[in-house]
């Protein structure tokens, strides 16, 4: 039986919101229907929306909230679009108009970084809130980036003398020593994405005279150990690869003055059956004051909308063994113990 069908109308109420929320070639408009299985049509400054009755309550709600964001100068692309779907179903729209609201920095080429889900607004403001923030999600959530950003506007308002970032140096199979070149060069391909995020915030210049001059430090994890890291904004970044024993050690350095942001996904762990100090730390540090554990989700990527899909059908696989595992438990009656 065919479901209830609506029509809904959207006033854009100018012709520069209706251009941005259409899209060049119409692609964000097209993008919309495709998701929620409707059909728009654009008469004059407005766009009618038909369909299912629950889809067009759902499109109405989001294009009225993309209204909103083109009027406070937003971009919108499909990556956002999808993310308002999501909240819209949840009947969270009410929360997009909130994202555009305060910069988190600006670049050097004068670019203003606000956060893009609800998510990482939570991960930023809890920056702000605490001493010690642990960011904890999977790729292309701005994790690292958003961390390097508050690092740079802490370091330019003056709250922080010096930017320190590390990682633990854990690949496949590889260990710094088998690399050529001095220490630098060793560490560089781990570290690319932190040095990526400080060039941009800062200009390749600024970026190069603060390195010279000490004030950014970066270096591998196991460097940090011995040392009391005061009046400094650390980030320790890819920490599902630090052991429980790292972990403790690094967040144990810091001194006075400092503020820590612990950056990981707990789904690559490359530790060889060790525990991952992150998973540790989470779970015994959480509630902890002065401390927050932020938990960002496959929602929470502002990557190409595919990225989000991939990460989706990766969880949804790796929930296949436990369900497989939780049945067959089930049917020998649960005789055998964990």
């Amino acid at each position: 039986m065919a479901g209830v069908k609506r029509k809904e109308t959207v006033d854009t109420k100018s012709v520069d919101r209706l251009a941005k929320v259409l899209g060049a070639f119409d692609e964000n408009l097209n993008f919309l229907t495709r998701e929620l299985g409707i059909v728009a049509y654009v008469e004059g400054v407005k766009i009618r929306l038909e369909g299912e009755d629950e889809a067009v309550r759902v499109g109405s709600k989001v294009l009225n909230a993309l209204v909103e964001l083109a009027s406070q100068g937003e971009e919108i692309d499909e990556s956002r679009i999808a993310y308002c779907v999501e909240l819209a179903k949840e009947g969270r729209e009410e929360e997009i108009a909130t994202l555009s609201a305060g910069t988190v920095a600006i670049t050097a080429r004068g670019k203003q970084i606000k956060c893009k889900t609800v998510g990482q607004k939570a991960y930023v403001d809890a920056i702000r809130k605490n001493t010690v923030v642990f960011g904890v999600g999977p790729a292309g959530t701005g994790k690292t980036y958003l961390a390097v950003c508050m690092a740079v506007s802490a370091f330019k308002s003056k709250q922080v003398e010096k930017i320190i970032l590390t990682r633990p140096a854990v690949e496949a199979g590889e260990k710094l020593g088998f690399l050529p070149g001095d220490l630098q060069t060793k560490v560089d391909p781990y570290l690319r994405p932190l040095y990526d995020a400080l060039q941009e915030m800062l200009g390749l210049e600024t970026y190069a005279k603060l390195m010279e001059r000490g004030a950014i430090e970066v270096a591998p994890l196991a460097y940090m150990r011995g040392r009391t890291l005061s009046n400094a904004f650390i980030i320790l970044d890819e920490a599902q690869n630090a052991t429980r024993e790292q972990m403790k050690m690094f967040l144990t350095r810091m001194g006075e003055g400092s503020k820590t942001v612990v950056t990981g996904d707990v789904t690559q762990i490359d530790l060889d059956g060790k525990q991952s100090g992150l998973v540790h730390a989470t779970k015994i540090l959480d509630g902890v004051e002065g401390i927050a554990v932020c938990k960002l989700t496959a929602k929470d990527v502002v990557r190409h909308p595919l990225v989000m899909r991939i990460i989706r059908a990766y969880e949804a696989d790796e929930e296949k063994p436990k369900k497989d595992k939780k049945s067959e438990t089930a049917q020998t009656g649960g005789e055998k113990g964990e």
